[in-house]
């Protein structure tokens, strides 16, 4: 295309230079050489104008197959680069799928345990805050049960969730994992320790596929964690509720599967409407020193700098 544009010039300055000289000729030369002089102009430009207009029509032709070539390395490039939407649901769908589905922890309900963590999210200071008796109801509903005090143990009970030193694991398991049982791997813990139609019962099934359970986080120090949620039922936990080691513990926090903070509380009526001083201080031994227990070290750390 460069190479076309810069040869215009050079056809059209010889057809003028042709005709310029034989235009001028010599001042004493006679009406023939004029003529003469004016007829080889004519032929120049008679012979060259052909030239020079098709030289012309090529060279718009080819840069009409250029701007064609171009416009179609674009068109390709676009498609390749950017999927049709067909294309791009497509994978969304197969990226969705593939991390509803935990690969370390297989049992883990995954998208249960992203609903119960955007439920603790939304609560309020209010809701964290509070007497202890409503404060605990807030941590059932947000992760995903019922508040059953008057059901018989097995049957769904939830009276000792978050209000013992042990049960304080919210753990969201897939349906094929829920009846699962302890086969003395969880050490510290019944063999056995059967929860299926608890856990049926008393889970709450807006929160999507799987059940909810306040399972024992004994064993948890260990790395990995060896306790009912990540060796019976093969699950993460959707978070843990650790008291904080201060003056009186009557601070809690909730962390995730990786010991990061998602919330915080101070019962109004802590110390005594919390569970007894006895149960909240073994909680957090049964976590210090692991990646559980950092939040609470990091709040009863800063407390005490106060």
């Amino acid at each position: 295309h460069n190479r076309g544009s810069a040869m215009r010039p050079s056809f059209l300055s010889l057809a003028s230079l042709l005709a310029t000289a034989s235009a001028r000729g010599s001042s004493s030369s006679s009406l023939f050489s004029s003529r003469l002089g004016t007829a080889s102009a004519a032929a120049s430009a008679a012979f060259l104008g052909p030239l020079i207009f098709s030289h012309r029509i090529q060279t718009t032709r080819a840069d009409g197959e250029h701007r064609e070539q171009k416009a179609e390395h674009y068109q390709v490039k676009e498609v390749k680069d950017y999927p049709s939407e067909e294309m791009d649901n497509s994978t969304c769908s197969s990226a969705t799928s593939m991390s509803n589905f935990d690969p370390e922890y297989p049992g883990t309900a995954v998208q249960r345990m992203r609903a119960v963590r955007e439920r603790v999210a939304q609560l309020a200071e209010s809701d964290l805050n509070g007497p202890w008796a409503e404060v605990r109801r807030k941590l059932l509903w947000a992760g995903g049960l019922k508040d059953l005090s008057s059901a018989r143990p097995g049957e769904g009970y939830t009276g000792h969730s978050f209000n013992d030193w042990n049960h304080v694991d919210l753990t969201t398991m897939n349906d094929g994992d829920s009846d699962n049982q302890n086969d003395g791997r969880v050490k510290g813990i019944a063999v056995g320790n059967f929860l299926g139609e608890g856990i049926r019962r008393a889970s709450l099934p807006e929160l999507g596929p799987g059940g909810s359970w306040s399972t024992c986080a004994l064993g948890c120090s260990q790395d990995p964690p060896q306790d009912v949620a990540h060796v019976q039922f093969r699950s993460r936990i959707a978070f843990k509720l650790v008291w904080v080691p201060n003056e009186q513990y009557d601070t809690f926090v909730l962390v995730d599967d990786d010991g990061m903070l998602l919330a915080r509380g101070t019962p109004s009526d802590g110390p005594g409407g919390l569970p007894a001083l006895r149960e909240r201080v073994q909680n957090y031994r049964i976590m210090e020193g692991s990646k559980y227990s950092r939040a609470a070290d990091r709040i009863a750390s800063n407390a005490a700098a106060e």
